[in-house]
């Protein structure tokens, strides 16, 4: 839906985009392009969120001479920003993907494979495999990472709105003399903190995927900077607020359950180690 909603046209708002996707593609619409993204989603989080911990804990080291220190507020942003730098080398290729695929509005069948018209609706990539071999053949490398700046832009500050809200109304809601959490507020605080960052991350995701969207079918913008101009242009600044809906729902369950999962399996791990060395 949110990719929909933010480079698709005439979808409207989030109910008639959801009855227009299940009209014309049935159930299945709704998973289009996700098998690259699940199947890469585990890597993908556990460097974003390996990058961050490690960076706190090495400026917790570089200031106060030990890594298990509590981090200051300036030590939790530059790990953000590290980490929002480091994922845009992962997650673009992903996330283009996935949006290219989720623009094919027409289901893939055999019967077609041999069409070569580019016209909104006539099916372009046959999966994610075919669909990244096809951009690497037309535009190489720079092709796969097409929208990088746009992710960059999103996700540098994303992260911040993400890994430091969570910080901080972890603790808000943790009780007065717990040594750490208990899950039932690292699930709210996560939760808050995806929906925050969707919140301030919904612009850019815009540009980001219009921008990937261009070249299922034409190339419509030059650049990020030209991609926001036209948007504007021709939709008003309400344009950069499209998905925000769905992006805040959504947000919630999966960032809840992201750190839900990495807070326990630190907390296993760490009980593993000691069992194992005593």
């Amino acid at each position: 839906l949110q990719t929909r909603l933010q480079a698709g046209q005439g979808y409207g708002n989030t109910l008639k985009c959801v009855l227009t996707v299940y009209r014309n593609e049935s159930l299945t619409g709704f998973f289009k392009g996700m098998s690259f993204p699940l199947a890469s989603i585990g890597i993908y989080s556990s460097v974003v969120f390996g990058v961050f911990s490690n960076t706190q804990r090495f400026l917790s080291q570089l200031r106060h001479g030990d890594p298990a220190a509590a981090p200051s507020l300036a030590d939790m942003t530059l790990a953000s920003l590290v980490a929002g730098v480091i994922s845009v080398g992962i997650g673009t290729p992903v996330e283009l993907v996935k949006i290219r695929l989720q623009m094919q509005t027409q289901p893939y069948t055999k019967a077609n494979v041999k069409l070569n018209s580019t016209a909104p609706g006539s099916p372009v990539y046959r999966g994610p495999i075919h669909c990244l071999r096809t951009i690497l053949q037309k535009e190489g490398i720079p092709g796969i990472y097409r929208g990088n700046v746009a992710m960059l832009l999103r996700d540098v500050p994303g992260y911040c709105a993400y890994f430091i809200p969570y910080a901080m109304f972890c603790d808000w809601i943790t009780p007065h003399g717990s040594i750490a959490p208990n899950p039932f507020s690292i699930w709210v605080a996560g939760g808050v903190a995806g929906a925050v960052s969707w919140a301030v991350c919904t612009p850019m995701d815009v540009v980001k995927s219009r921008l990937q969207a261009d070249g299922v079918y034409s190339n419509q913008y030059k650049g990020t900077i030209d991609c926001m101009l036209q948007s504007y242009q021709n939709e008003g600044l309400k344009v950069f607020f499209r998905g925000l809906l769905v992006n805040t729902i959504r947000g919630f369950p999966s960032s809840a359950a992201m750190f839900l999962g990495y807070e326990l399996s630190l907390k296993a791990m760490k009980r593993c180690q000691s069992e194992t060395n005593p």
